[in-house]
């Protein structure tokens, strides 16, 4: 992904709106109740999800976590059929029995996706070994939050990576929440870039949800980890947005509230479907670089052809 023409930009516009209108739409129907699985939804998250999806060539490969909704939808770009999925429905991406937390599609490239905190490390640490054997000059990206982090399999993977001069880069989305609750009241500070240091592991950090700087940095440093035989991992500070404040008779000011599954009930749809008006909203940063008029109308004519697709 090279090319930085005008149509390029526009291209991973709409796939940041494909991935935020897509995602409340199904929010819609999850505060309606419609749905027998927990779902997880990715709004703020569509920057890094549309980067990925843009630099993937032929042949490499995307694990994911159990948050896999923004990456399924970039790569496969069918509202529909994952819809379907959600439903259970015999017509859905993986014949309603996958579900979401472990939703595959290995025809965009997606073979793995797990609910198991940590293991889709371990597997995608497997497939590059694969590519190494095979003589494959592509990489695999794995996917995870900053709670996998903690996890055992997360550094002996990184390890296992680095020992063997595997290429994979390893996106961690932190939103500095686990479950609910923020990682400066459970745990003390981890330093990623520290522990990629301790094992000479490239280190990356992302943050500003501009989906145009992503994706020309992650190309750069897809080149760089062929062409050096090397893991990378990657930071990236994100927001995920939908946060609402629960007021009671023990917190008349309300007590903020950081949903980890389940619908956002205090996003709406709108045919321009911005949440914060800050750079932590990837839709708002994209008026960085393209007009808001163009963005607007961009916004409504996906509007109409994901609810004409779904109705």
């Amino acid at each position: 992904m090279t090319d930085t023409t005008d149509t390029t930009k526009i291209d991973l516009a709409r796939n940041v709106l494909f991935l935020r209108h897509s995602q409340m739409l199904i929010n819609e129907r999850y505060k309606k109740g419609e749905f027998k699985i927990p779902l997880h939804l990715g709004m703020g998250h569509e920057a890094i999800a549309a980067a990925v999806d843009a630099i993937m060539q032929e042949g490499d490969q995307l694990v994911c976590s159990h948050r896999n909704m923004h990456y399924v939808l970039a790569r496969g770009k069918n509202l529909k059929v994952e819809l379907d999925e959600y439903y259970l429905k015999k017509e859905g991406l993986a014949r309603g029995e996958l579900g979401s937390m472990n939703l595959a599609d290995e025809a965009h490239s997606i073979p793995y996706s797990s609910s198991i905190l940590g293991n889709n490390l371990s597997v995608a640490t497997g497939l590059a070994l694969a590519k190494r054997v095979s003589g494959k000059n592509n990489i695999v990206i794995v996917q995870s939050g900053d709670g996998a982090i903690e996890e055992g399999s997360f550094y002996e993977s990184l390890l296992f990576l680095k020992s063997h001069n595997l290429c994979c880069m390893v996106i961690v989305e932190n939103n500095g929440y686990s479950l609910g609750t923020h990682i400066t009241e459970r745990r003390c500070d981890i330093n990623l870039q520290n522990i990629a240091k301790g094992l000479a592991v490239h280190y990356e950090k992302l943050s500003g949800n501009d989906v145009f700087a992503y994706a020309k940095r992650l190309n750069e440093l897809r080149d760089y980890c062929i062409r050096t035989r090397t893991p990378i991992c990657i930071e990236v500070i994100l927001t995920t947005l939908g946060n609402w404040y629960l007021t009671n008779a023990q917190n008349p000011h309300g007590t903020f509230v950081n949903y980890h599954s389940g619908p956002a009930p205090t996003v709406q749809m709108s045919e321009w479907p911005v949440i914060l008006m800050n750079n932590e909203d990837p839709v708002f940063a994209l008026m960085t670089h393209i007009d808001k008029d163009t963005l607007v109308q961009e916004s409504k004519k996906m509007l109409a052809r994901l609810q004409e697709e779904i109705a």
